[in-house]
């Protein structure tokens, strides 16, 4: 790259951030440190009407959880601050004005009431578009059809109005895309967008560009949804006389439903129940059921790694990345123009990777937050054990505590169908003698469980697997589980002869009562 890279993400703070703008983000800031350059965030508020408090730093929250670093933003400033556009408000109008100097936007006073005559008049006469073109201007009011002594006294007299861009008649408007190659788009097709609105804010269309060339934007990544736009765009760039600067545009694919049938949506989400959000989302009641990846128990690093590989290979058969190593190997030509599929199988299998990966001590840090939440007492060195018992079977850190819950609770119900299977009397018999050779042990490690068991099986004729699974519901209260050896050394062997004897008196009335 000749100059430096500049990449911006400009989210609207309208509400949750979507997954697919977390993506959004992601690629650009991996584009940016791939090539030493600068990731730049800019709070796109110029909608006014649809802003949510909260929102903004809901988005700062989710780039900071996913390690997407700002370089210049609104909080950590920059040399082309503000970064925030209701406070560039003063600088759009400049160049609208630029352009109704030049002819190529105009003044328009038509009322939401005309536009929909408008409309509907297109629609009667069955016309291919009911759009405010090149051809409908011609018939509404502003300052093509107006004379310029009527426009001044309209403007001076408190009149709203808006300024749209005057797109040409018949032109091929051409853009290459970094990943789709050329795009080329008629003008026709187009219609007289608005720059300014009513209340004096810009629309993004301007306000964007704008930012983009006065903030040295060298390459502009965003939804496929904004495809249909570039058009405008480059035309805005050619009318305010910044077509050699224009940055290199690359829009990513969208992200598909599960069964690749139309775009992700927060229903989908819902009626699956699955999160598409990085984080939470709670303004009111009704957001409860957004789910954030966070909440669900997901690292940080995996639901980043998953990320990136929605819509982008890396060319190899790897699929496990830092974010290290994304930015090592991440490049724009290998993003597909396909939209990918959503596979939230996909996102759990990165975080069973992620997980087992772990130091035992982050997981045993995990455990004791949420022992000390739950009221459990735990140790570092108990912590540390359950967490090797369980590192290998856990889908998500929270299933700590949720899969372990025997190891600070005395089970008080048991798996029935094991019970009424296994439960008779060699069992007991085995259960009274191993508990007995237990309540005079001191503690012992697993190898220690492991001899007074098989000596407690011998003296009874039956082999250790007759009774392992009752054995295992006995002290766990569950059919599966790691280790039982494991699990008894952490318990100890006082616990374990306790529990045994709680199980006999409970398996007994259990099949007596049936």
């Amino acid at each position: 790259m000749s100059s430096e890279v500049r990449v911006r993400f400009a989210p609207s703070p309208t509400g949750v951030l979507h997954i697919g703008g977390v993506r959004t983000a992601l690629y650009n800031f991996l584009f940016a440190k791939k090539h030493g350059g600068k990731f730049i965030l800019r709070i796109e508020d110029t909608d006014q009407a649809r802003f949510v408090d909260g929102a903004e730093q809901y988005i700062k929250d989710s780039l900071a959880w996913c390690g997407i670093e700002i370089d210049e933003g609104t909080d950590q400033g920059g040399d082309y601050a503000p970064y925030k556009q209701s406070e560039r408000k003063h600088i759009y109008k400049k160049y609208a004005q630029q352009m109704i100097d030049a002819g190529t936007a105009y003044y328009a006073f038509d009322t939401s009431e005309e536009l929909d005559e408008m409309r509907e008049a297109l629609k009667k006469a069955k016309a291919n578009s009911l759009n405010y073109n090149s051809i409908t201007r011609n018939n509404m009011k502003n300052s093509l059809t107006l004379s310029s002594e009527e426009v001044n006294r309209r403007i001076n007299s408190g009149e709203p109005y808006v300024i749209r861009i005057k797109v040409p008649a018949k032109e091929d408007i051409r853009l290459n895309d970094m990943i789709r190659g050329w795009v080329n788009v008629h003008s026709s097709t187009m219609d007289d967008k608005v720059l300014m609105k009513s209340d004096g804010m810009p629309t993004y269309h301007l306000a964007n560009v704008v930012d983009d060339y006065l903030m040295k934007i060298t390459h502009v990544i965003r939804g496929e949804e904004w495809l249909p736009s570039a058009p405008l765009h480059v035309l805005l760039y050619r009318y305010l006389g910044w077509e050699d600067s224009m940055p290199q545009f690359a829009h990513l694919p969208l992200l598909l439903k599960p069964d690749g049938n139309g775009k992700l949506s927060k229903r989908d989400a819902a009626k699956h129940g699955f999160p598409i959000f990085p984080m939470q989302w709670k303004v009111t009641e009704e957001d409860a059921s957004l789910k954030g990846f966070k909440e669900e128990g997901y690292l940080s690093a995996a639901f980043v790694n998953f990320l990136a590989l929605l819509g982008w290979n890396s060319g190899t058969e790897n699929e496990i990345f830092s974010l290290e190593e994304l930015i090592e190997a991440f490049t724009i030509e290998r993003v597909s123009k396909a939209g990918a599929k959503f596979d939230i199988d996909k996102a759990i299998w990165f975080n069973q990777q992620y997980i087992r990966n772990l130091e035992i001590s982050e997981l045993a840090s995990l455990l004791l937050d949420q022992t000390a939440k739950e009221g459990f007492n735990c140790d570092q060195q108990k912590a540390q054990a359950i967490s090797a018992l369980l590192q290998e079977r856990i889908d998500f850190t929270h299933e700590l505590l949720s899969k372990g819950k025997y190891f600070f609770e005395v089970p008080s119900t048991y798996v029935e169908k094991v019970v009424r299977k296994k439960w008779d009397d060699i069992a007991r018999n085995v259960f009274n003698t191993f508990s007995n050779q237990l309540a005079n042990a001191d503690n012992m490690v697993a190898e220690g469980f492991q001899s007074k068991l098989e000596l407690a099986v011998e003296t009874h004729e039956v082999k250790v697997g007759m009774i392992m699974q009752i054995l295992r519901v006995a002290i766990t209260g569950e059919s599966g589980g790691p280790d039982l050896m494991r699990v008894m050394e952490v318990l100890g062997t006082k616990e374990v002869a306790d529990r045994i004897k709680k199980a006999i008196n409970a398996f007994d009335q259990a099949t007596n009562n049936e």
